[in-house]
């Protein structure tokens, strides 16, 4: 009899620690545990510890409380100022009602997935490149509204979101490496006008002192002087005002002019008329003359036929006649000037030796008369 009664006790203990260890469960602190009793949501949400169940009648589920990253993947899309970008993000979210998020969503955590998918091409198309490179944060804001407007009924509660990177083109890139190089190549071109205008005006008040104080360059200089010989070179380049040269000009005297060839010739020697002295005026040669002196004979009126050339009485001295000969037979031997002889008065040799009479006559035709009769005679 005792050992039934031990037995039924030891029986009952261990069907009660059988119920106890399928009844019991256990709920941690970032969890929460909904019961379902026949399929129907419990209004008690157990809280985290220990808690027991009905085995066979209830089902707890746990929900996760903790907040949540959620990777988007990357989406590629075009701007609206027509670039193609590819963006990705996360977003960040916790469940604030369990409920909710078992019951109004099968899966949340694909539910935020998709949406923020959606959202971020939605933003993307909606902004521009720049936006999306230096502007995030007012994207990630309404990025943040979108996605959290749907999930509020769901029992989901979007915490932050956050664009994570932006990919370009490779020519895109390029394109914006050479405007940004442009751009800084511009500011430095700016930069340096501003400098370069700035110096200018103090190089002007040092002119100007400079100016008013002629020993302030001197020692100008230098300082130059001591600078470059500080440099330990074998060579020392010594600059020299310009003003100095300027003023070394002025000081100089100015050279007479130098006569050219036109002007070295001696001013021809003018002999007087031959109707004042008798005899031709001879016209000296300049420079540039090298041919033989020509003497002027009187008008053919005055003094006769003009067959040979006079020369002057003082130049030539008597007069010699020129024996005939081989090279000079029939060539007229020349006379004495006219003043001594006379106008036209002319002796040639033939080749035999005689002289023929040469008859005196004002005029051409008179000579070939008198040639002719002495031909004959």
């Amino acid at each position: 009899m005792v050992e039934e009664l031990l037995t039924a006790v030891i029986a009952a203990g261990v069907g009660v620690a059988v119920y106890v260890c399928a009844a019991a469960r256990v709920v941690k602190q970032y969890e929460r545990g909904l019961v379902f009793r026949f399929g129907r949501l419990r209004d008690e949400i157990r809280p985290p510890g220990f808690t027991v169940i009905v085995p066979g009648v209830d089902r707890l589920r746990k929900v996760n409380m903790q907040i949540v990253t959620l990777p988007v993947p990357a989406q590629e899309g075009i701007t609206r100022d027509n670039v193609t970008v590819r963006v990705d993000a996360v977003v960040y979210f916790k469940v604030v009602d369990p409920a909710n998020a078992i019951v109004a969503v099968e899966d949340y955590r694909f539910a935020v997935s998709q949406m923020a998918q959606t959202s971020l091409r939605s933003i993307i198309g909606k902004s521009d490149l720049d936006d999306l490179l230096s502007n995030r944060e007012m994207l990630n804001q309404g990025l943040e509204l979108m996605i959290d407007s749907p999930a509020v009924g769901w029992g989901v509660q979007i915490d932050r979101v956050e664009i994570k990177d932006v990919s370009l083109p490779e020519t895109m890139k390029r394109s914006m490496a050479r405007q940004a190089e442009a751009d800084r190549e511009r500011r430095a071109r700016v930069i340096n006008a501003d400098a370069e205008l700035q110096a200018s005006h103090k190089l002007a008040e040092a002119a100007a002192v400079m100016s008013d104080q002629p020993a302030a360059l001197q020692l100008r200089l230098l300082q130059t002087v001591v600078a470059v010989a500080a440099e330990k070179n074998s060579t020392l380049v010594l600059p020299f005002p310009v003003e100095l040269l300027r003023f070394l000009e002025r000081a100089a005297p100015t050279p007479p002019p130098v006569p050219g060839p036109e002007s070295t010739a001696p001013p021809a020697a003018m002999l007087p008329d031959a109707e004042e002295a008798g005899s031709p005026a001879a016209i000296l040669p300049g420079a540039e003359d090298v041919g033989p002196p020509s003497a002027t004979l009187p008008d053919a009126e005055d003094a006769g036929p003009p067959a040979a050339i006079l020369p002057d009485a003082e130049d030539v001295g008597p007069p010699e006649a020129t024996p005939p000969g081989a090279e000079g037979a029939g060539s007229p031997a020349t006379l004495p000037d006219a003043e001594d002889v006379g106008p036209a008065a002319a002796t040639t040799i033939d080749a035999d030796g005689t002289t023929p009479p040469v008859a005196a006559g004002p005029g051409p035709e008179g000579i070939g008369t008198s040639r002719a009769g002495g031909a004959a005679g």
